[in-house]
């Protein structure tokens, strides 16, 4: 059995975005490569001296002494031999979580899950997360409804994961757009998971793992330009300091571009992280390469010779924070069944007949701001050989700004116009703060080896929204919008309306985990965590004239997850596992008492349940990875509505299921050629429901097959290259099936050239097709995706 395998071995926009690029032209010249490396002491302050085997000059002859008494023989000093350097060199390829409470590697974690790693992100261009998470089978994005979530909106196998998104374990709850500039990893788990990250997590969970400091010297840095007027730049900076085992990471990041095949949507964004820690160890048998990877014992390197002694207490002071200022993109409108305009009444339930590149809000008015703030400590001390201790702290904020233009038609309108005052706006404020505390141990009972963690989570959550009042425009031809700067409309009420919600969740949860080894071919696992979940909602409405409304709610669950590994070889395994989640009905930390389909005061959470036998391979001396599953996830009392009643409220009689399969393969597979590829095939089907229209459907944002993959060529001459497909299949915007967005293929490609071994020159080429396709769904409208593009970079690590 594998133990412990998780224990640890501001500034404008525009300045971050030069301050990057001079950074990147300057900085090989800062580097100081004219020193020799030092010695190094293999002393640490709680080991015996290390011994690290390897071949020595051999000495020059000498004269043979004369013979001399033999000494007494003497007990040889006790050493620790140093373990053989692993060279990684299938970049692709993970094999752990970062998380522990998987106490096991992912060839043994009786689940299915994909590791997104840095490589391949960089490889692909990848800008966003939602870039990254394209090469994820079993997901699909969705689209911003009622001035809600237009970020990062996931749903995974057929269920809403919007507020499953995690970093480093904790809940990541602000609306924003995630860049991947400051990740070592991402990682998806599949299939319900309340025993591991609480409320929510129906289809899976979407984990980020941010960039650490590390005990080599490094300077990675990207600089960008291409078409769309894209502007990019990022740094990736670490340092050992003279602290023993002590180092310092910062990463930077400045973006600017406007979006492909879209009128006058773009982005700006700029990011800063740092990252502090003590407790490292000390670097045995080498030095590393500058190429970051993910290496729990705070060690970076492509291919390097050095392995870690780490010590045995450990501290993580890590800062994180990104800005935005966005033009949002609400897309175009589908037809609804009420248009009058003969034209456009064969598309009832389509989309409407324009341009992809329509664009329908108004510059003077629609805007994004966004700004999130993150810090985090995380301590870990090993208590002994078996026992380690864990306790990370949370404090994040993240305040949004936006106005947005959601198309929507004049009703009775002929011809068809589009409204000038149906826009959409919030100022608000999440914010959290969160404590775990975990203990990880091994033991043995009985001839049974365990690995078993026990934890504790605290967690307060606010949410406060502001509404305010906006200036109208006219109405807008559906056809060729009018100028993008149009006038407003004289005499509309702006200003704030002294309305307002204030939300406080806090939850509190202990959970358990054990892996059982019973012999050489057979593990048992499981576990369950219980959650005390408390939401309190206030709600000030002087518009409507209703005053203040306090509700309130406390949910008690108890998730579980149980599975049985069988290790026919020692590279692959078989396992057949059971979980369970909860959505309570403050999920998204809203409550209402209304006489209407929104009542969710006395609504108990909905409950998950799924099933899965898979299998996992490590293939070429685990360079390549092989996955296989087939999952059943039921959703037993899901949420729906009678039409037959007079208040349309919503009910716990309804039923969901997704029944489903999947592969995947990840890795090398020769010494010139990595793949990374993903397939689901998902089969959804609502089974009870108090409305007829959608008792045998499809469930909303769940294609039933999507596929995606990238290979990556080392060719001939310092040469690379790579490239790949993602296909998504229809997809319906809701589950009275009325409305379908169509499949679609898209191509991206890349080309490279290595100019010397600090340098290398990088072209994306994105959508090659310039395909039409809609890649997120609302009810009320669709969003087109990027149309072709293309990208030059100069890499450079130092």
């Amino acid at each position: 059995m594998k133990t412990h395998q998780n224990r640890p071995n501001p500034a404008s926009r525009e300045s971050l975005i030069v301050l990057s690029t001079l950074l990147a032209a300057g900085g090989a010249g800062a580097q100081d490569t004219s020193s020799a490396p030092a010695e190094t002491s293999v002393e640490t302050n709680t080991l015996p001296p290390q011994v690290v085997e390897g071949a020595a000059p051999a000495p020059r002859p000498v004269p043979r002494p004369t013979p001399a008494p033999a000494p007494e023989p003497v007990a040889p000093a006790p050493v620790i031999e140093v373990p053989a350097p692993v060279i990684d060199d299938s970049l692709y390829n993970a094999d752990t979580l970062s998380s522990p409470k998987f106490t096991q590697p992912l060839l043994d974690t009786p689940r299915s899950v994909q590791v997104i790693p840095e490589q391949l992100m960089e490889d692909q261009g990848a800008t966003t997360l939602r870039d990254a998470l394209r090469n994820v089978s079993g997901i699909s994005i969705q689209a911003g409804e009622g001035g809600g979530v237009p970020g990062d909106n996931l749903s995974i196998r057929g269920f809403s994961a919007r507020n499953d998104l995690f970093i480093d374990g904790v809940r990541d709850f602000g609306a924003y757009s995630r860049d991947p500039f400051n990740l070592e990893q991402v990682e998806v788990v599949k299939g319900p998971g309340s025993s591991y990250s609480g409320r929510g997590s129906t289809g899976g969970s979407v984990n980020l793992v941010s960039k650490t400091a590390k005990l080599n010297d490094f300077l990675n840095t990207d600089v960008s330009v291409g078409t769309d007027n894209l502007r990019r730049g990022t740094l990736d900076f670490n340092t050992a300091l003279p602290i023993d085992g002590a180092a310092f990471r910062l990463n930077v990041m400045g973006q600017e571009n406007d979006t492909p095949g879209r009128d006058h949507v773009s982005n700006e964004r700029w990011g800063v992280a740092g990252s502090l820690a003590f407790g490292l160890g000390e670097v045995v048998g080498g030095e590393p390469s500058g190429k970051s990877t993910y290496d729990k014992n705070g060690i970076s390197g492509k291919e390097t010779a050095a392995v870690v002694v780490p010590n045995d207490t450990r501290l993580y002071l890590n800062f994180f924070h990104l800005e935005e200022d966005n033009v949002p993109d609400f897309g175009i409108p589908w037809v609804p069944d009420t248009i009058t305009d003969p034209a456009l009444v064969p598309y009832i339930n389509d989309l409407a007949p324009v341009s992809y590149r329509n664009f329908y809000g108004n510059l003077r008015r629609d805007t994004e701001q966004t700004a999130t703030t993150v810090g985090t400590v995380r301590f870990e001390h090993d208590l002994n050989d078996s026992m380690t201790f864990r306790n990370q702290t949370r404090v994040g904020q993240t305040d949004r700004y936006f106005i947005m233009t959601p198309p929507r038609f004049v009703t009775g309108s002929n011809p068809a116009m589009i409204r000038g005052d149906n826009w959409r706006n919030r100022d608000e404020r999440n914010s959290i703060v969160a404590n775990q505390t975990d203990l990880m141990f091994s033991f043995e009972t009985g001839g049974l080896e365990h690995d078993a963690i026990v934890g504790f989570e605290y967690v307060r959550e606010e949410f406060d929204r502001y509404p305010f009042s906006v200036p109208n425009t006219a109405d807008i031809d559906l056809y060729e919008p009018q100028n993008a700067f149009a006038p407003f409309v004289p005499g509309t009420p702006v200003g704030s309306t002294g309305d307002s919600t204030h939300s406080l969740a806090t939850t509190q949860a202990t959970y358990l985990f054990d892996t059982v080894e019973v012999n050489e071919w057979l593990e048992v696992s499981g576990g369950a965590r219980y959650d005390r979940y408390d939401l309190s909602y206030t709600s000030v409405d002087l518009t409507g004239g209703t005053g203040t409304t306090r509700l309130g709610r406390v949910d008690e669950v108890v998730s579980g997850q149980a599975a049985v590994v069988l290790k026919p070889q020692e590279n692959g395994s078989v396992y057949f596992g059971w979980g369970t989640s909860f959505n309570p009905s403050g999920e998204a930390m809203s409550l209402s008492d209304s006489t209407t389909a929104n009542n969710s005061i006395n609504l108990d959470p909905e409950v998950n349940e799924t099933l899965e036998l898979g299998t996992k391979w490590n293939l070429f001396e685990e360079q390549l990875s092989l996955s296989a599953a087939l999952f059943q996830t039921t959703k037993t009392n899901a949420r729906t509505q009678d039409p037959a009643d007079p208040n349309d409220f919503t009910v716990l009689e309804g039923e969901q299921e997704v029944k489903g399969v999947e592969f995947g393969v990840s890795g090398r597979v020769t010494p010139w050629w990595q793949i990374y590829t993903s397939f689901t095939h998902l089969e959804s089907e609502i089974t009870k429901s108090l409305n007829p229209l959608e008792v045998g459907n499809e469930i909303a944002h769940t294609p039933e097959n999507t596929f995606s993959l990238w290979n990556h060529f080392d060719l001939p001459g310092k040469f690379f290259a790579g490239g790949g497909p993602v296909f998504v299949d229809s997809r319906f915007s809701n589950n009275e099936n009325l409305r379908v967005a169509p499949s679609y293929t898209t191509w991206d490609a890349m080309v490279g050239y290595e100019i010397n071994e600090n340098l290398t020159f990088r072209v994306n080429f994105f959508n090659l097709g310039d395909e039409d396709y809609i890649d997120r769904v609302g009810g009320g409208h669709a969003i087109p995706g990027a149309g072709r593009s293309v990208r030059f970079t100069i890499s450079g690590q130092f």
